[in-house]
């Protein structure tokens, strides 16, 4: 065997090259020089058929996605899955515009000239990474290939198949040979590496894999086969996507954002993980690569694709070497934008070095503003911190496109109540997303239910319409169902819902303008502070702090404990700090919490150097905002 290839099916987003094919492609090549690895983004090719907009609103909606390819899988229900499908579509304007038939009709057209037009053939072996709303996709393509070449092994890989996943459908689906459980690399290059030796597929047993011979009651042979030092995998080769795209008409050509990675793994996870995340179950532990391999690999990738926009693909960014290797990057000296998941203990310093080395956009792991909610998930943060670098990031011109999870499964009026609290005060910042709760297989909601007020977990009941009874009942998927009171927490997260929906409507129509200000500043003038806070619907207020007010507005800009205000003011009696702070939490210029306190208004040296360098950020947020609010009418 000297040729195989690696697939990625819808539906990904089209302007990003998939990280799993690129990565494998350049560690099989790497270990194998003469093997052909051919890595077929399939997803772009269907991009480019239905239209990138449209392509874009269904990757963003799970359910639309997975459905589309279901009623191509399984035409016999294709009447159900299509009410369905118009059902979900609903609510974004350019899905309640398409013609359901005439979608599916492009998508089957496109799929089965892909299928028809390559030369299966040629390939000893076929992988397919498959992730979220990958699976009906994938399984599409690959009946469609078994159909024609059914020789030709099939193994498949990723977040969907991770664990006892894989193996449910390996079971169900026995078109698919192999399941790589967990890391890629190392029991794919074994698997090629067996194959070239021509040994029996049926005796094949690699550490990390499971086949068709693997029994029932067999143990999965040595799952989390991974590779211990990042620093030796080499850089992810994404040269057939940039191909792919330049065949493309003119018009459909477009500069696309590379993706990378720092680590792989959680580290948070080593400390239990976040209550609701099954985000980690392909990793074994937590690995990140030196800060020298990561500068060295964007600087390659982008002056071998001439492109500046890189996305971060780690679940979470390693904080102690996320400063160093900015830092390095900014040393680059090139106008680089980037993306990146944060957790909300990275400081002040570590946003702004990040921020002066490109990072125009963060999704931070804030999910509540309520401390007791985040404690019932396991967050290890509380609502003042969430607020601070919210505060934080407003005053960098960093785009902060983080949710705020409803209906956490035993969630109840003291976190409701926190909750619209907190969003008093943080109507300055750019509005979170909500972000409905949902049931991940073998997350820890799922693996001790009861804890959480859980009754009972199945598979999510939508997966009903999308398969077959005898698929849905011997299958498990990975987004699950659950029964909890669902109806009771509608009921009770309303009233943050309708609180959001106003927070983004303000936030919006303030921005408004040429100079796009933030709403909450001050002004320092050495021996007085003057705090400008603008407000939706009513006139603005201008605020004076002269003498030690001024100090300790200033001192809080990072969140203080009332000892070590004290501490720092001896000159102030405890009863005259607390009047003072009091005073300031009524007026929502700071916000309060366990005798922690912040001060909530940003520097405003007129432009500040974070909202020039991001004026096209801003217009951004102010244009999706736009979007949502548009949704909720």
């Amino acid at each position: 065997m000297r040729k195989i290839a690696l697939i990625s099916a819808p539906w990904p987003f089209y302007n990003r090259p998939s990280i799993q094919l690129g990565s494998l492609k350049a560690f099989l090549q790497d270990k194998i020089p003469e093997l052909k690895v051919d890595a077929l983004h399939l997803y772009l090719r269907i991009a480019e058929s239905i239209g990138y907009e449209r392509y874009q609103a269904i990757s963003e909606k799970t359910w639309v996605a997975e459905s589309l390819y279901a009623a191509l899988l399984f035409p016999e229900r294709s009447a159900r899955i299509k009410t369905f499908l118009r059902r979900k579509g609903s609510k974004k304007p350019i899905l309640k515009q398409t013609d359901c038939d005439a979608l599916l009709s492009q998508l089957r057209k496109t799929s089965n000239t892909l299928l028809d037009t390559i030369d299966w053939s040629s390939y000893g072996l076929i992988g397919i990474s498959v992730c979220l709303c990958q699976l009906t996709s994938s399984l599409y393509l690959i009946r469609g290939i078994k159909e024609r070449f059914p020789e030709i092994p099939i193994v498949i890989g990723g977040s969907a198949c991770a664990g006892e996943l894989g193996r449910d459908i390996l079971q169900t689906f026995k078109e698919i040979d192999f399941v790589v459980d967990g890391e890629g690399e190392p029991p794919l290059y074994e698997l090629v590496r067996s194959m070239q030796a021509n040994a029996d597929m049926r005796t094949i047993a690699i550490p990390g894999l499971v086949s068709q011979h693997t029994k029932d009651d067999d143990s999965m042979p040595g799952a989390h086969h991974q590779i211990a030092n990042l620093d030796e995998l080499p850089i992810p080769d994404y040269d057939d996507y940039f191909a792919l795209l330049k065949t493309f008409p003119p018009n459909k050509i477009f500069f696309p954002t590379l993706p990378m990675e720092i680590s792989r793994g959680c580290w948070w996870n080593r400390k239990g993980g976040c209550a609701f995340c099954n985000l980690n179950l392909q990793w074994d532990g937590y690995r990140s690569k030196s800060e020298e391999k990561v500068v060295s690999e964007i600087d390659q990738l982008i002056s071998r694709h001439q492109v500046l926009s890189l996305a971060f693909m780690d679940n979470l960014l390693p904080v102690k070497k996320s400063g160093k290797a900015f830092k390095s990057l900014q040393a680059l000296g090139k106008d680089l934008t980037l993306f990146g998941e944060i957790r909300a203990s990275t400081p002040f310093s570590t946003l702004e070095t990040m921020r002066d080395a490109g990072m125009r956009e963060v999704q931070i792991g804030i999910e509540a503003l309520s401390t007791s909610l985040l404690n019932k998930m396991h967050k290890g943060t509380t609502a003042i911190e969430n607020i601070e670098v919210m505060k934080h990031c407003e005053e960098l011109g960093i785009a902060n496109i983080s949710n705020l999870i409803l209906y956490f499964p035993g969630s109840d009026e003291q976190d409701v109540d926190e909750t619209l609290r907190a969003l008093d005060f943080v109507l300055p910042y750019y509005p979170l997303k909500t972000s409905r709760f949902w049931l991940g297989f073998e997350s820890p909601v799922w693996k001790n239910p009861q804890k959480f007020a859980v009754n009972a977990v199945f598979n999510h009941p939508n997966y009903r319409i999308l398969f077959p009874p005898e698929i849905h009942k011997n299958t498990r998927f990975m987004v699950q169902g659950y029964r909890g009171k669902l109806q009771e927490q509608k009921g009770l997260w309303k009233p943050v819902m309708t609180r959001v929906d106003e927070w983004k409507k303000s936030y919006s129509e303030l921005l408004k303008g040429p100079l796009c200000r933030p709403i909450l500043t001050y002004e320092d003038g050495k021996d007085f502070l003057i705090i400008r806070q603008r407000r939706y619907n009513a006139e603005s207020l201008t605020h004076r702090l002269t003498g030690v007010s001024r100090k300790v507005y200033l001192f809080c800009r990072t969140r203080q404990s009332l000892p070590k205000i004290l501490e720092r003011f001896p000159q102030l009696k405890e009863r005259q700090l607390r009047s003072f702070c009091a005073m300031m939490v009524e007026k929502r210029l700071m916000f309060v919490e366990e005798e922690q306190y912040l001060s909530l208004a940003i520097a405003n040296k007129g432009l500040t150097s974070g909202h020039r360098r991001s004026r096209k950020g801003v217009k951004w947020m102010i244009s999706n905002l736009k979007k949502a609010i548009s949704r909720t009418k």
